[in-house]
């Protein structure tokens, strides 16, 4: 098998790709679109987001300390990539993408209520790490669209038509091929009845 090295970049794909909304006081709201975030800690809940610093939203989550992660089905792709092409500095992105500002419970910012899911988040640190800075910050908030539960309380996510980014590229989420713990799962043994 043949194979080329190549310098150092980011190839860990594919990754989530977000609308990251923020909201200084007495001015409208905006949306940035990244593709460098993730979750971090589980307890306390908490998720980051890696920005560079000559961002419009940069200064705005800087100042709040505070921003919200909306999650992209694909009816929301053409809004994510617009909000991460265009600047907030020019252009209403709520305005211009048809979205709807959804006010959140715990902070200023709102989220996007297209979006199935809206992670209120409040910055807990600030690290420097060279092109982008990465925000850490605790979900403080979490607000899910009634559309994907079912009768039992269930939330079925995955049917949302979520995207990832991979190398340039939006895609939906496709087939479930498995679930957490599937493969050291005892099988049921079949013919077996406890009575």
């Amino acid at each position: 098998m043949a194979k080329q090295h190549w310098k150092p970049g980011n190839m860990l794909y594919p990754v989530p790709v977000v609308m990251v909304s923020c909201k200084r006081p007495a001015e409208k709201p905006n949306i940035i679109t990244t593709a460098w975030c993730g979750t971090i800690c589980s307890s306390p809940a908490m998720a980051y987001i890696s920005v560079r610093k000559e961002r419009y939203s940069y200064d705005i989550i800087k100042e709040t300390g505070e921003f919200v992660i909306n999650l992209v089905t694909k009816d929301l792709v053409k809004a994510t990539d617009f909000c991460g092409v265009r600047s907030g500095r020019d252009v209403d992105k709520y305005k211009e993408m048809n979205l709807t500002p959804l006010e959140s419970e715990n902070i200023l910012a709102p989220g996007i209520e297209e979006s199935p899911v809206n992670l209120e988040c409040k910055v807990v640190n600030v690290i420097p790490l060279g092109s982008h800075d990465m925000f850490l910050a605790e979900v403080v908030g979490v607000t899910i669209d009634d559309k994907y539960m079912d009768e039992t309380g269930k939330f079925h996510l995955n049917s949302s038509n979520l995207v990832a980014y991979s190398h340039g590229e939006y895609l939906e989420l496709g087939e479930k091929i498995g679930t957490f713990g599937y493969s050291v799962r005892k099988k049921a043994k079949k013919g077996k009845n406890k009575a």
